[in-house]
């Protein structure tokens, strides 16, 4: 097992490494929705606003940025890839999804509770 890959899809697969990934991969969202509540506090669900949400997903970006894609050998900001700007441009939009889903989670838990 290691940490960093020079091209991670020539790497053997492991058992299990997709359910850890998912899994991972949502329990990280999870923190950070968390990073949005420590950010704005929780008066953010009483009157959630998408400008916040948004940045937030956008911010979120850093993550595959800076540590997935060079750790799976896509250099930084997928640097090392075919198309490094095509990358960028599908994980900025990818993360911007993510924004606006946690302002429609926002939205959603400020219906149920208020």
């Amino acid at each position: 097992r290691q940490f960093r890959h020079d091209a991670i899809s020539r790497s053997a697969p492991i058992a299990g490494e997709t359910l850890v990934g998912w899994l991972a991969h949502y329990l990280i969202g999870i923190a950070f929705a968390g990073l949005l509540l420590a950010w704005q506090g929780t008066a953010w669900i009483t009157h959630p606003t998408l400008g916040p949400a948004l940045l937030m997903g956008i911010a979120t970006v850093a993550a595959p940025f800076l540590l997935m894609q060079p750790g799976m050998g896509a250099g930084i900001a997928a640097s090392r890839t075919p198309a490094p700007n095509k990358a960028r441009l599908q994980s900025l939009l990818n993360h911007g999804v993510f924004g606006v889903g946690l302002y429609i989670g926002g939205w959603i838990t400020h219906v149920i509770i208020y």
